[in-house]
């Protein structure tokens, strides 16, 4: 039977940089079946929600999930629980999908597209692995009044020992297939939430003592990514604080185009999309840089069909077509986004 890929588009960008991705996936030359559904506001247009019943059951049926992007101003009046970006989190959530893993790396090339300079940005070849499913965004969240009449809002941040121990395995896993060095990242010395984070990370280190764990505060990480960030190898670290430092790292590797991710979960199957948003603004013009979600179907054949000899193969097409002067504008050049993945479907 061919493995079974559902094609989740969504909105702005996403369907045009989802169809780069697929069209890679399908030159592989391996068996897979694609099945596509609505998702995000394009979902809300068609069945009145942002994840309708029948994506989620393709969700569930599939060996591995392609997901675009979500996303859109004309939606932010709507209620919360009907917004596109619920769509992202109902599918973590149901899937139990724990795991963002978010690789950060400086493609040979794209060294002056970097906000560091070159020879700060070339040493960038890092992992963040990212809880995601717990923290302020699953948190209790209401909106009230102060005894002064003032308008306030909460919303709670938590975790229990199960959920940060399970997510800091997989950082400690990650390490071991590459250097062997973890960072965890919290706010210990002033939130509870990172001093648990902290104590339950160190309880779980006595099981890898062939892994080197260091800790860092969130403020002091956010400056090292930019000062030094060679220095990291894979970074653990909570749902809001791996939602900011990704996207740091994405412009210390050139671009927020570049980036992919992968969302895992204890059963092997995998939600993979690019980092970069929907971005409505270019949507439809053949602007985006399909780069991310091509590097994200790349981590689908690795971590969910266990491909590795093709997962290689298309990094380093993508290598290849960067290191040969394609680019799109995000980079600096006037490839469209068809034109990008050509030059990258060459190389494969």
């Amino acid at each position: 039977m061919p493995h079974l890929i559902a094609v989740l588009p969504g909105d702005g960008i996403g369907p045009e940089v989802a169809a780069e991705a697929r069209r890679v996936l399908e030159a592989t030359g391996l068996d897979l079946a694609f099945e596509e559904a609505p998702v995000g506001g394009a979902a809300y247009d068609a069945a009145g929600h942002p994840l309708p019943p029948e994506t989620l059951a393709l969700a569930h049926r599939a060996d591995a999930i392609l997901f675009g992007a979500v996303g859109d101003a004309r939606y932010d009046k709507l209620e919360r629980a009907l917004r596109p970006e619920q769509a992202i989190l109902g599918l973590r959530k149901e899937l139990g999908l724990f795991a963002n893993l978010r690789p950060a790396k400086l493609f040979a090339g794209l060294e002056d597209a970097s906000a560091l300079r070159p020879e700060v940005a070339a040493a960038i070849d890092l992992v963040i692995v990212r809880e995601l499913t717990g923290d302020v965004y699953f948190g209790l969240k209401s909106r009230g009044t102060t005894a002064e009449g003032l308008r306030e809002g909460r919303d709670l941040m938590r975790y229990d020992e199960a959920e940060v121990a399970r997510v800091a395995r997989v950082g400690f896993e990650t390490a071991r297939t590459r250097q062997s060095r973890l960072c965890s990242v919290d706010k210990a010395n002033v939130l509870e939430t990172s001093q648990l984070w902290r104590d339950v990370v160190i309880e779980v280190a006595a099981d890898y003592p062939d892994v080197a764990l260091t800790h860092m505060y969130v403020d002091n990480a956010a400056m090292q990514l930019v000062r030094d960030p060679g220095q990291f190898d894979v970074i653990v670290t909570g749902n809001l604080f791996g939602d900011i430092l990704s996207d740091q790292a994405s412009m210390c590797a050139g671009s927020i185009g570049m980036l992919p991710s992968a969302a895992l979960g204890a059963t092997g199957k995998g939600l993979y999309e690019p980092i970069h948003g929907s971005a409505p603004d270019i949507a439809g013009q053949g602007k985006a840089n399909p780069c991310a979600a091509i590097l994200s179907a790349a981590m689908l054949l690795l971590h969910s069909l266990g491909e590795v000899a093709a997962a290689d193969r298309i990094e380093a097409a993508v290598a290849a077509a960067i290191a040969g002067g394609a680019r799109t504008g995000d980079l600096g050049g006037s490839l469209s986004t068809r034109e990008m993945a050509d030059r990258i479907l060459a190389g494969l």
